[in-house]
């Protein structure tokens, strides 16, 4: 229904559509961001893929209690998105934000071991570690659009997306591995992740360069000029989607946990789970990122959504064994790959220069504090109704947030290139969506931001 309302993207030369240049627009910094990406998703997905299972089997953790921990790994500390976005704006200092946050998230995969087997302990651990990200995703997300030309953002974030996925298909087997050798040890595994988030660091010192937009910042961002982003239509209607997609979606570690329940899997195959979706985001997100910048990137992302839908309805339906694992595990690593970095394509070209970090952290904050409020549901339907009735009422909300999503950020004049939402107001013809080079420029945006203050 969407595809007959969306105008194809201008011609190019075949030259430019050949599959040797199709990613040179994607730059070295966008690159040395992807590294650092895939060495700290290493890290990260080590401790997280075996996490459910250590919570849930070792400490016999009851639904409700892991959906609230799982929570808080995602969203309980969204708001530092804001703060982290708004201090790199504020001091224009994006690539020191973002450190301070990588940093942050190592030393927390040494507390673990501190935590040792208390709940609370391990709670206020996770809180520390999803700051670290909180802290960091806005700043380098922001870096990415500024070191990547407006009309190839799906690509840059495809690519970027990628390289992060590369990372997190190898955590879950660096994590088997690691249990193999020293004998099931927990410890061994957060120590080897401290020193991989460690590397991580290095390379985000030694390689990543700040970029500063061409726009000089006059003076310094205001809070009330950050708060007035929302009175912006198109980043409003942005927030409000990415809040109810957000309020859809439930952990990961939910879906594994169901499969594993459901095919009786042994405990010491369980990161594999993990594994085997991050391997579909990894061949699936750079293609999608191309294909969106295509088609339109809102089509692409709702598309996730409906992979998403169809993987939470085949967790109780009719496949099993061997094909429920890879079609399940195959259809959310496509939702992942349609989703993650499409949407922060979406949010690039409506925000302002000197508000974009703040931008992309108010999108990310609103979805992450939906799905802390998901994940404690989903944990209180489980417990309530049992797990099949609660995973077919998740695949009921993510139709019913796409629809909405849909009337949303639909543009009724036809798409800008990328298929990002249309403002409401009137435009001068030079400035249409349906133009993608103007529309696409660093100065259209800053006036049109201007335009929203005064």
């Amino acid at each position: 229904m969407y595809l007959s309302t969306v105008t194809s993207p201008a011609a190019t030369p075949p030259a430019e559509r050949s599959g040797r240049r199709r990613f040179t627009k994607v730059s070295a910094n966008v690159f040395a961001l992807g590294t650092v990406s895939l060495i700290t998703d290493v890290s990260s997905e080590m401790v997280t893929a075996v996490l459910p299972l250590y919570l849930v089997l070792g400490l016999q953790l009851s639904p409700l209690a892991y959906g609230m921990i799982d929570g808080v790994y995602t969203g309980a500390t969204a708001l530092l998105r804001l703060v982290g976005g708004y201090v790199a704006d504020r001091t224009r200092r994006r690539k020191a934000v973002a450190g301070l946050g990588y940093g942050l998230s190592a030393v927390a995969k040494l507390a673990l071991l501190a935590a040792g087997r208390s709940v609370p302990a391990i709670g206020l651990v996770i809180a520390a570690d999803r700051t670290g990200k909180g802290l960091r995703a806005a700043p380098r997300d922001a870096m990415i659009t500024l070191s990547t030309p407006p009309e190839s953002l799906g690509r840059a974030f495809g690519v970027h997306r990628a390289m992060d996925s590369v990372g997190a298909f190898l955590g879950p087997l660096v994590a088997l591995g690691v249990l193999a050798l020293a004998a099931n040890s927990f410890d061994a595994v957060f120590v080897v992740s401290f020193c991989v988030a460690a590397l991580g660091v290095m390379v985000l010192v030694l390689f990543v360069r700040d970029r500063r937009e061409a726009v000089p910042a006059t003076a310094k961002v205001s809070p009330r000029e950050a708060a007035a982003l929302l009175r912006d239509a198109p980043v409003r209607r942005l927030v409000l989607a990415a809040c109810l997609l957000g309020l859809a979606t439930i952990g990961d570690g939910f879906v594994y946990l169901l499969l594993q329940r459901r095919e009786e899997l042994s405990t010491v195959w369980f990161p594999l789970l993990a594994a085997g979706t991050s391997l579909g985001y990894l061949l699936l997100a750079a293609p999608l990122g191309v294909l969106a910048d295509r088609i339109g990137r809102l089509p692409v992302m709702l598309g996730g959504y409906v992979a998403l839908t169809a993987a939470y309805l085949l967790l109780f339906g009719p496949l099993g064994g061997s094909p429920l694992l890879v079609v399940t595990l195959g259809l959310y690593g496509l939702f992942y790959a349609a989703t993650d970095g499409i949407l922060m394509a979406l949010a690039g070209p409506v925000l302002p220069d000197r508000l974009r970090t703040t931008g992309i952290a108010l999108i990310q904050t609103g979805q992450a504090l939906a799905y802390l409020v998901s994940s404690v549901l989903f944990g209180l339907a489980w417990q309530t109704w049992g797990p099949a009735t609660a995973s077919r009422v998740a695949a009921l909300a993510v139709v019913v947030a796409v629809a909405a999503t849909l009337l949303l950020l639909r543009t009724p004049r036809g798409a800008a290139r990328g298929g990002g939402p249309a403002d409401s107001r009137p435009l001068p013809e030079p400035d249409d969506p349906t133009d993608p080079p103007q529309a696409a420029t660093s100065t259209d945006r800053t006036n049109e931001n201007a335009e929203v203050e005064r």
